[in-house]
């Protein structure tokens, strides 16, 4: 990183806000979307959309991802515990939106499956996630169940990803390849 690239330290409060605001988003939706689910969508009967592109399945998950982990429901919320407090900690020194709206993914996926973990059956810290999107066939029968907080997770990743590649800092400030100063030559020696 140049010296010229170096950010102010601490937080800059529209990058917080941001990730505020899109946390709050997700789980909001995310929320919305299982009541709405639960309320309305038959376990036994698949909803069909897109041409089967995408089937509504009601499954409740006491698992992770593929329903791995599903005799160890009570780490999960601790785990996400962990998730949430290092992205407060990651918040003191956030200056960049970016990195706002991909941690505010991240920690609204965390926490809206969080909230299921702790408020739905059979109970505290052992609930079971609501999921009901599948793709491509009904009941995960070709890719896992998942909801709106499994792809908030998963965007919010994939963004940090894309954004640890090209450079850019939670900070503000961004990688470069230093360039050589005009006039001076380096010999490369075999």
């Amino acid at each position: 990183m140049n010296a010229d690239e170096k950010a102010a330290p601490g937080f800059a409060p529209r990058a917080v806000a941001v990730l505020a605001v899109t946390t709050a988003v997700a789980v909001a939706v995310d929320q919305w979307v299982k009541h709405l689910s639960t309320e309305n969508l038959d376990p036994h009967e698949p909803v069909r959309l897109f041409g089967g592109l995408i089937y509504l399945s009601l499954l409740r998950n006491s698992g992770a991802a593929f329903s791995f982990g599903s005799g160890y429901t009570w780490v999960f919320p601790l785990i996400t515990l962990v998730v949430v407090g290092v992205i407060v900690w990651l918040a003191t020194k956030l200056r960049s939106v970016p990195w706002a709206v991909s941690l505010g993914l991240v920690l609204g996926g965390a926490l809206g499956n969080l909230t299921d973990r702790l408020f739905r059956a059979p109970g505290p810290f052992q609930g079971h996630v609501v999921d009901m999107i599948s793709v491509f066939a009904p009941y995960g029968e070709r890719f896992a169940v998942f909801n709106i907080a499994d792809s908030c997770l998963t965007v919010g990743v994939c963004l940090a990803v894309l954004l640890e590649l090209t450079g850019r800092q939670r900070d503000g400030s961004r990688i470069t390849k230093e360039k050589p100063v005009a006039g001076t030559q380096t010999e490369e020696k075999a």
